[in-house]
């Protein structure tokens, strides 16, 4: 079955390759994601380009290498992290906290994994987060500069690098302790998705989830700690009971939402891959956390559309895909997010998602008896 899922996974990086990729600004030995297909001028010249998907591009390249290494590929991942810091004006960081950590994430991995090492790229986002702690204020790392939001999306993903990255366990730690404190739903055990001046904001989102699943997984693995394994134990079994009906990730629509199911999978076969121990409940969350992403997987493959030879997947999982078009509004970028286009799946995240989703079902098949 892993070579069914590798078959998919190959299918799904062909079409965003042929797709989206493509020179930023016709310059030589570059490639970013064009974030809408089909895509207009400003889209092609990369008036807009969105950071953060642009770090989970590089993520879903590096699966890829993973699964299939490749010369040409690892010249891709190269070309999309040049890309991405002359895009941001020869930087790496930015006012968003979520943004840097998504982007660490992709730059440790593609270092550690496949050899692509941006040897100044790293220490400096690691100080962003490390400087970024405001336990005096409630926190947490905030959203954004400036701000007193602390929210998951920025302190899940910005913990998992952490933890990931030499000599920073400890704060990884009091990140993950500060989250099953303060953003824990006492009745369903999800994941709320922050804390702005003393208050909660109650929503719950599938990828908040998916990042606290991912922290405490590393840290399980890390530390030896007994506190971490439960925590995963009660929130797999939270997302499959709230947020897998019929057992598929729901769905956010396109824009930044079209990233939330794909990055939900990914942590989750974190957890059927990596989550140590062997006492049952240890079983049962790898069990569950394989069967939502193989289910999630069969389903979006399932509803897809084909073009040219080539998925489009929806933006919910559980219905048919709609072929984009030209025509209606485009995905645009509204009070720090981006809203979706008329038609969800013309946007890059989208397709990215999908994608993800696969290269998620292959590496869970490939290690277990699925």
């Amino acid at each position: 079955m892993d070579q069914v899922w590798a078959n998919r996974a190959a299918s799904s990086e062909a079409a965003v390759t042929q797709r989206n990729l493509t020179r930023l600004w016709g310059l030589p030995a570059t490639q970013l994601g064009v974030v809408a297909w089909p895509s207009n001028r400003q889209d092609r010249l990369f008036g807009t380009w969105h950071y953060w998907w642009q770090a989970h591009l590089l993520d879903c390249l590096i699966d890829a290498q993973l699964r299939d290494p490749q010369p040409e590929r690892h010249t891709r991942i190269n070309r999309q992290v040049r890309s991405h810091r002359l895009r941001n004006n020869l930087r790496w960081t930015n006012s968003y906290y979520d943004d840097m950590a998504w982007l660490a994430l992709a730059l440790e991995r593609a270092a550690r994994l496949v050899g692509v090492e941006r040897s100044r790229a790293l220490p400096k986002l690691a100080r962003q987060f490390v400087n970024a702690w405001m336990p005096e204020h409630g926190g947490g790392i905030p959203w954004r500069k400036q701000d007193r939001f602390f929210n998951a999306p920025a302190n899940g993903p910005a913990g998992i690098f952490l933890a990931r990255y030499e000599g920073h366990l400890r704060r990884a730690q009091q990140l993950a302790d500060w989250i099953d404190e303060t953003l824990i739903d006492p009745d369903n055990h999800l994941v709320f998705d922050g804390i702005k001046e003393g208050s909660l904001v109650r929503a719950q989102y599938t990828y908040c989830q998916g990042v606290v699943l991912g922290l405490e997984t590393e840290l399980a693995k890390r530390t030896h700690d007994d506190r971490h394994r439960p925590r995963v134990h009660r929130l797999v079994a939270a997302v499959d009971n709230e947020m897998a009906p019929a057992g598929v990730l729901r769905g956010a629509g396109g824009g930044d939402g079209g990233l939330f199911a794909g990055i939900t999978a990914r942590y989750l076969a974190l957890v059927a891959t990596d989550l140590p121990g062997d006492a049952a409940e240890d079983v049962a969350a790898r069990d569950t956390a394989a069967k939502i992403v193989l289910s999630s997987a069969k389903s979006a493959w399932e509803n897809r559309q084909t073009v040219d030879g080539l998925p489009v997947f929806g933006a919910f999982w559980d219905r048919d895909a709609e072929i984009p078009v030209a025509a209606g509004k485009e995905a645009q970028f509204v009070a720090g997010a981006v809203n979706s286009s008329e038609i969800p799946e013309r946007d890059l995240s989208v397709q990215l998602s999908g994608w993800m989703l696969m290269e998620a079902a292959h590496s869970v098949a490939s290690v277990g008896k699925h």
